[in-house]
């Protein structure tokens, strides 16, 4: 007897109720969770796993994050619904679909080509979020400065270049830490034009922030 798969719907309403208990509570974020479809973002012979609170592999040897991990990280960003917000590490393009229900504009750059094509077409129902293909270690300064910068890699410190992409005001997430450790997920607030502060949020694990594959910033889609 074949065994009868859960609904999508479901399984992702259950998903977001496992995260709202874990204390991620911005509606916003909560909500786009809920809207978007994790199992469209993995490899198809994963997609039974895809609502199980894990990271999973794709392709290039990267992995789509944990979801408690992205609606964390998003909530700390502390989005408004103007906000324009820079993402390092496209990944699959799971992070930036969620990242476009809550923000005005999303740009997001990823360092393989091959994940780059693929993200933008997952993504061109969004026609809020844009991807490019390029070195994340230098952001994407035609569109700066940002509300908030998330980064999906662990630098071993805050990237310079990616700080100073933030408006006044603004907020960046990003794990730092030694390669193939645990890492500490830290939040950045631009106060002033020189003026920076940083707290620790929680211990998370990223692979990590390496240089494009072109070695130069990058190029524009």
């Amino acid at each position: 007897m074949r065994a009868v798969r859960a609904d999508p719907e479901v399984q992702r309403a259950r998903m977001v109720e496992l995260i709202a208990a874990r204390g991620v509570t911005d509606r916003a974020v909560l909500a786009a969770m809920r809207d978007v479809a994790r199992e469209q973002f993995v490899p198809e012979n994963l997609r039974e796993a895809a609502y199980r609170d894990a990271a999973l592999p794709i392709d290039e040897g990267q992995t789509i994050s944990q979801p408690y991990v992205v609606a964390l990280m998003t909530q700390a960003l502390e989005l408004r619904p103007q906000d324009r917000v820079l993402e390092i590490g496209t990944g699959s393009g799971y992070a930036a679909a969620v990242l476009g229900r809550v923000a005005a504009e999303v740009y997001t750059v990823e360092r393989h080509s091959r994940l780059a094509a693929v993200a933008r077409e997952r993504l061109t129902s969004l026609d809020n979020v844009m991807v490019r293909h390029g070195d994340g270690r230098y952001g994407w300064p035609s569109h700066a400065p940002y509300d908030a910068i998330v980064v999906a890699a662990a630098a071993t410190e805050v990237p310079e270049r990616l700080r100073r992409q933030l408006a006044v005001g603004g907020r960046l997430v990003i794990p730092v830490g030694a390669p193939h450790a645990i890492h500490e997920l830290v939040r950045v607030r631009r106060t002033g034009p020189d003026d920076f502060e940083q707290e620790s949020l929680e211990q998370v694990r990223f692979v990590p922030l390496l240089p494009g594959r072109s070695g130069d910033p990058g190029r524009r889609p």
